[in-house]
């Protein structure tokens, strides 16, 4: 990521920039992963590696589970642990975040795709061939008011995925030179999982049980540098043998796009949809400033703030309607033909928005080291927003994968999604 440091090539400034994974053919989406693709790399330079699970409960709890590893340059990197639990019932709030000790990975007798530290393990098990071929078992003591003993299973249905085959599927890369790039970001996903274990808060033991999934990703830049914006949603349902819909998208900066810096603020958009349990499509979209994209696509993977309004406590436009949308031809051989999903979910103005969590002010969160690694102007102050609501998905497709789908389904769950905002 340094070679623009040391290059002597001449190099055309309107040249294109930034390379995005989701600029692949309808037939190329699809990569299931290989072992090596959630295995920890632990980078050095400037980089930021998460391995992040989003589960929602049967009684509608959303528990968020992430383990962080942050470089900066030279600098020993940090390790957290962070978990944030949100019971939209009793809207009780709970987050912690843990920089850890003597992290590990791989521990003894394991691979790279587990960890620990003295405060958490997280242990990966695979059973090739059978109907739950991968889990994580993950244990963490946070503090005297938060322990964790959860197992995260996938089935065989529902495999993980990375958008494009091969080892550099997921990667999205930038720099003029695609040989030398100056950085990359990486997804890896499940699309659905199911979370079964006990949390202990505050000496109450909570059954945890629900579906989720789960994201492997890379930053292998500066945070500020790779995106001014960011979206994440995902959408739960135990109806119809399971239903999961999942979005992450990333807008770039000013400074990387199809025609060098200044050309920016492109999005990437990674999605995938299970019904009835199976992995029933993989969405990837690209949107280029300036171009439409086309409602007859036959790939639709988007993230739209279809309503804003301008909030006084961050000074940004928050959303106060949502509209995201899945489309691709079905993966499955025995279900073939288009298949398309929508949600829309409406939260209402800033000051009193519907199933808002939180907030986040990021630089008040995150550790010195990182701000100081992030270098954000004076003035721009990062927030995350972060909503859990019912909702209702809107689903279309063939019969042989859900009897009636033709005719559209209206699927009942819940509704998590995040909105960051960096510059």
């Amino acid at each position: 990521m340094f070679s623009s440091f040391f290059s002597v090539a001449p190099t055309d400034p309107h040249a294109p920039n930034f390379h995005p994974v989701s600029s692949r053919s309808p037939s190329d989406l699809f990569g299931e992963l290989e072992p090596k693709d959630t295995e920890w790399t632990c980078p050095g330079g400037f980089a930021v590696e998460t391995q992040v699970f989003y589960n929602i409960l049967e009684d509608g709890t959303s528990v968020m589970c992430q383990v962080i590893h942050s470089s900066l340059g030279v600098w020993y990197p940090t390790i957290q642990f962070t978990c944030k639990i949100y019971n939209p019932n009793t809207k009780e709030l709970t987050w912690k975040s843990v920089n850890v000790t003597n992290f590990v990975t791989p521990p003894p007798g394991l691979d790279k795709r587990s960890s620990r530290a003295d405060e958490f393990s997280i242990t990966h098990k695979s059973s090739p061939g059978s109907d739950i071929p991968e889990k994580y078992t993950i244990k963490a003591n946070l503090g005297p008011d938060l322990q964790l003993s959860l197992e995260i299973t996938r089935s065989a249905s529902a495999p993980g995925f990375k958008i494009g085959k091969g080892p550099k599927g997921g990667f999205s890369y930038f720099g003029p030179d695609l040989a030398n790039p100056e950085g990359h970001v990486i997804h890896r996903f499940w699309p659905r999982d199911h979370c079964n274990g006990l949390i202990m808060l505050k000496g109450r033991a909570i059954e945890a049980k629900g579906p989720g999934m789960f994201v492997h990703a890379i930053q292998g830049m500066r945070p500020n540098l790779v995106a001014a914006r960011w979206n994440f949603a995902q959408f739960q349902s135990d109806q119809h043998g399971g239903i999961s819909a999942v979005q992450m998208e990333f807008t770039t900066t000013e400074s990387y796009g199809k025609k060098g810096a200044g050309s920016g603020f492109v999005s990437v958009n990674i999605g995938s949809l299970v019904v009835g349990g199976k992995l029933a499509i993989v969405t990837a979209e690209t949107k280029w400033p300036g171009e439409p994209q086309l409602e007859d696509a036959e790939v639709k993977s988007r993230a739209i703030h279809s309503k804003t309004e301008d909030d006084a406590d961050t000074g940004y436009p928050a959303p106060t309607e949502f509209a995201f949308r899945w489309a691709a031809p079905s993966l499955l051989p025995d279900a073939k033909g288009p298949i398309d999903a929508a949600v829309r979910v409406e939260v209402g103005p800033p000051n009193d928005s519907k199933g808002l969590i939180e907030k986040i002010d990021i630089l008040a969160e995150i550790p010195y080291v990182i701000k100081t690694m992030v270098n954000y102007v004076a003035g721009t102050k990062p927030y995350i927003y972060q909503w859990l609501n019912p909702a209702t998905i809107v689903i279309t497709g063939p019969d042989e994968l859900l009897p009636g789908l033709s005719e559209g389904l209206e699927v009942d769950g819940y509704f998590y999604n995040e909105a960051t905002f960096i510059s």
